[in-house]
């Protein structure tokens, strides 16, 4: 879409400084290697943080299937995210049955769209947990 790659590259060139906010959430950039393509992808997306954790929803507007950036990092866990001009490394894995619903409560808490995306599909919608590759933070 020109709306997103727009987003990212204006997000990019001011380092989060436009397009960082979306009302009270936070906007990071994630790229992820296309599954099929192995070419970067970027997207904007609404983070939540959880300690030194980035939380993101593979709502897709509630649609009833998944985003193609969950499916990507799902081929490869490792994506890049970046939050204002600070880029890092991180590994994504979704959230098991244990620990989702807590993290689907603090995510829906701090952006309520995704309780009503999550009536309008069957599918359970994925909360992606993103934690660092390396635990001093930063790209390698």
């Amino acid at each position: 879409m020109a709306v997103t790659r727009l987003h990212a590259a204006v997000y990019r060139f001011t380092g989060g400084r436009v397009g960082g906010r979306l009302g009270s959430l936070e906007q990071v950039l994630l790229t992820t290697r296309g599954r099929r393509s192995g070419r970067q992808r970027t997207i904007p997306l609404a983070g939540v943080r959880d300690g030194g954790r980035l939380l993101l929803v593979a709502s897709n507007g509630g649609a009833d299937r998944h985003p193609a950036w969950y499916l990507n990092l799902q081929a490869d866990p490792v994506v890049v995210v970046q939050a204002g001009a600070r880029r890092e490394v991180m590994v994504a894995r979704t959230a098991g049955p244990g620990e989702r619903p807590a993290l689907w409560r603090a995510v829906v808490a701090a952006n309520p769209g995704y309780g009503r995306y999550a009536t309008r599909t069957a599918r359970t919608i994925p909360v992606v947990v993103c934690e660092p590759e390396h635990p001093s933070g930063g790209t390698p």
